[in-house]
């Protein structure tokens, strides 16, 4: 288990320590070491002094050690499981398929290091040729949150390798074991010193706002809340650092009244319970069309009810904790303040008593003006909504600041396609509940966001286009 930060191809200690919890019990899994200003400034000067060389390595170069961290990821799949079950609170089931789908960034990008395009071609006028390359934007700042510290981590470094960018990974300071594990993989895989560093900011936000401040700084890959999203554009703004950002989403699902509950009731529960619901794809806010309103809400409080909470590498849970205490409240605040403006609670609802950052599966039914439409939960909470016409509901889904994902539920393609080309989001699941894949865009629109990760976009929020006019 590694414990202290990466410079420079070295794993070094930091000037002080901070505890990583289990948000099960409570308990110290160990210390991990946190940056001053000389680690700081020690992993800005090793990208630098890397980055040149890295930029001129050969794509086929790169490639091949992407490869081999998805070989090296791929065969460790339980032990880095476990390592994010413990620090994260996360079931065992979820916790491997992020491993799984983090460890499939790296495949991706492998193969997309040697195909980046150019163009060239002849102007209109045919005085010259004009010639399009892409070259790496240069130094990165990656900053990860703690939901998914393994798949935001890759989805991340592998695009930023690929492209040929050195970069400096600051992880979610809640889970930054599986973020330490993922660059000791790298290092593994044979890259190079320098290309890949990794620090835990005793201060956070001076530190970052230093780095952003730095002139040897040239981009920024953010994934966290609108809140400090904007924070950080802020400060961004002044060096005119290029930003990615994967902000907060508030997902809304529109449940057609000709949907297949067979097909609705097991999707819908992969997109509001994935990760216990500590995702910026859960389904927030659930709406469903009054003639099968009573048969979606029975079925799914059924449904709902199956899963058991408890530690997350307990065999048997399928609902693990929040990833701390104060998380598991937020999730308990928003709910009590839903049922005091009037929510009805078919399950769950109360906070449990005892140790560890536990709250239950929840269904509530509420009126299309309840406050806890207005909140990214963050937890196992599916608040749901009745409406009457098509219009009605796309509408309501679209009353909101965000627009991420959106969810559709029809048997009629041609009435879920007209529903998700209405609706306000970067993304459109139809019939089914997880659509994110490395080889598709993410991303939203609105204040969910700027810029893809993933897909044929993600390695170009790493590069910037060069046009040359050569002369004939």
């Amino acid at each position: 288990m590694r414990t202290q930060l990466f410079i420079d191809g070295q794993w070094v200690d930091g000037s002080s320590t901070i505890a990583v919890h289990d948000p099960s019990d409570g308990s110290i899994i160990t210390e991990v070491s946190l940056a001053g200003d000389t680690e700081c400034e020690a992993a800005i000067a090793a990208s630098d002094a890397a980055a040149v060389a890295w930029a001129k390595t050969a794509p086929r170069y790169r490639s091949e050690i992407l490869r081999k961290a998805f070989e090296i990821m791929s065969s460790e799949i339980e032990e880095i499981a476990t390592l994010i079950s413990r620090e994260n609170g996360k079931a065992m089931p979820d916790a491997r398929g992020e491993v799984g789908y983090a460890a499939e960034f790296f495949r991706w990008f492998a193969e997309e290091a040697v195909r980046t395009p150019g163009d060239f071609r002849k102007s209109p006028s045919g005085d010259k040729r004009i010639l399009v390359t892409h070259q790496p934007i240069g130094l990165s700042i990656l900053i990860t949150p703690w939901n998914f510290p393994a798949g935001m981590a890759t989805r991340k470094i592998g695009p930023a390798i690929a492209a040929g960018c050195t970069m400096i990974l600051k992880p979610a300071t809640e889970t930054p074991l599986t973020a330490m594990y993922i660059v000791d993989i790298m290092q593994r895989a044979g890259l190079p010193k320098g290309v890949l560093n990794l620090v835990l900011p005793e201060k956070t936000g001076p530190a970052i706002s230093k780095m952003l401040h730095d002139p040897r700084v040239k981009n920024l890959s953010f994934t966290g809340s609108t809140e400090v999203g904007k924070v950080l554009l802020k400060e961004a703004a002044d060096n005119v650092i290029r930003c990615s950002m994967e902000l907060g989403g508030n997902a809304q699902v529109i449940i057609h009244d000709d949907a297949d509950l067979t097909v609705t009731i097991p999707q819908l529960l992969l997109a509001k319970m994935r990760n216990g619901g500590a995702a910026c794809t859960s389904a927030n806010r659930i709406y469903v069309q009054r003639p099968i309103a009573d048969k979606f809400i029975a079925e799914l409080t059924k449904s709902m009810s199956a899963f058991v909470m408890g530690r997350g590498t307990d065999a048997t849970t399928t609902l693990g904790a929040s990833v701390s205490l104060k998380e598991r409240n937020k999730i308990a605040e928003i709910v009590d303040e839903s049922i005091a403006a009037g929510a009805k609670v078919l399950i769950g609802g109360i906070k449990p008593d005892g140790e560890g950052a536990f709250y239950p599966a929840t269904v509530l039914t509420v009126e299309k003006d309840n406050p806890i439409l207005n909140h990214e939960i963050f937890g196992p909470v599916a608040p749901i909504v009745i409406f009457d016409t098509d219009a009605e509901g796309i509408a309501l889904a679209n009353d909101t600041d965000f627009g991420l994902i959106s969810y559709v539920f029809s048997k009629d393609l041609f009435r879920a396609l007209r529903t998700a080309e209405a609706m306000e989001s970067g993304m459109v699941a139809i019939n089914k509940g997880v659509i994110s894949d490395p080889a598709a865009p993410f991303g939203g629109v609105k204040q969910s966001g700027l810029g893809r990760e993933g897909g044929f976009d993600g390695i170009h929020e790493f590069l910037q286009t060069k046009y040359i006019g050569v002369e004939i």
